[in-house]
């Protein structure tokens, strides 16, 4: 037994011990989507354990996938709000009105090639470009770290010979930049719900195509109803997943804690590219076991494609457009990214 004063040291020594024990902080991370994709598996598996080993346990991520949160749609304002999550992904897709800026990216059709260029080009953006950080702070947000996904393929009942002539075809397309894309080509676009009625649409001849990411095609897998899958790596998508913090939470952290989650992102950041790729060949060869005929499109195909959706076009009305609502920078911000694009695609 020890003697009281030994005890006493002992107990001393305790009760400096637990206000560090008591010190670290959970953070409440929202994720529309399940844990599992390559997106949801590279954030899981390494940007999280990253921020706790950068913060040397400081911080410790609680996570809610599948929506249990927040759905998609819900997601910025959830983030923005505070009370239920304090970082999470955010799709500017799913909220153009609150991102207008945001929606440029996807207005390119055709990008960088390689996961590694694509990344490179999206970290200029946030570097280079503070009017699309700028964005997010009106939202309270701050971005920690982005994220992309698989390129965009054309799912068929029958094989298409060309992508330059679709006429008496009818597609669904979530994206607004992709379905007028689809029009100038001669298509008609239909808007459904995203489940698998899709799928069922395509199979009774209410579809004839389906032009989304590779991932999302296979989720419903379209591909047995559709599976005539034309793609390039080039069709890039443009779509960027945000992992934002609320800017609250962001400036209550301590400024170690806040090195410790920039030191972690750039980790990740430095595995995405090689994932995006490795991914995509994985993918592809999954949708070939289940049947499906993929075909990827050459240069002078896809050259076709983007002269016959006439995206100049089609950007010009929609920065207009913006002048309408307010935004008045948008024609100045689509010239600056696409000088970005081009400089990466070198």
């Amino acid at each position: 037994m020890l003697p009281p004063f030994s005890r006493y040291a002992l107990l001393g020594v305790l009760f400096l011990t637990l206000p560090a024990m008591a010190a670290q902080r959970v953070l409440r991370y929202t994720d529309h989507e399940p844990y599992g994709g390559m997106r949801t598996t590279l954030i899981n598996d390494v940007f999280f354990p990253a921020i706790e080993k950068e913060s040397q346990g400081r911080l410790k991520v609680e996570a809610h996938w599948n929506g249990e949160t927040a759905i998609s749609y819900d997601a910025l304002a959830t983030i923005s709000d505070g009370s239920k999550a304090d970082m999470g992904i955010v799709v500017p897709e799913y909220t153009a009105k609150q991102l207008p800026l945001h929606q440029i990216f996807k207005s390119f059709a055709v990008g960088p090639d390689r996961g590694v260029q694509q990344v490179e080009f999206f970290r200029r953006v946030y570097r280079e470009l503070p009017e699309f950080s700028a964005e997010l702070e009106r939202n309270n947000l701050v971005n920690l770290q982005f994220f992309l996904g698989y390129p965009v393929g054309f799912f068929t009942t029958k094989p298409l010979t060309s992508l330059t002539n679709l006429q008496n075809t009818t597609w669904r397309t979530a994206s607004f930049w992709h379905q007028a894309y689809l029009t100038n080509t001669g298509a008609k676009t239909v808007s459904l719900p995203w489940n698998n009625d899709i799928s069922t649409a395509l199979q009774d001849g209410r579809l004839d195509g389906l032009m989304v990411n590779l991932d999302s095609g296979y989720d419903i897998h379209a591909e047995r109803a559709a599976p005539n899958i034309l793609l390039s790596p080039s069709l890039w998508l443009g779509h960027v997943y945000l992992l934002t913090m609320n800017k609250k939470t962001w400036e209550s952290l301590d400024e170690q804690d806040r090195q410790a989650i920039q030191r972690a992102a750039a980790t990740t950041q430095k595995a995405l590219g090689a994932t995006l790729d490795n991914n995509l060949t994985t993918m592809v060869k999954t949708l070939e076991q289940e049947g499906a005929h993929v075909r990827y499109l050459d240069k002078a195909e896809l050259a076709a494609w983007q002269k016959a959706i006439n995206s100049p076009q089609v950007q010009a009305q929609w920065v207009e457009k913006q002048k309408g609502e307010g935004v008045n920078n948008a024609g100045e911000m689509m010239q600056k990214v696409e000088a970005l694009l081009e400089e990466t695609r070198r």
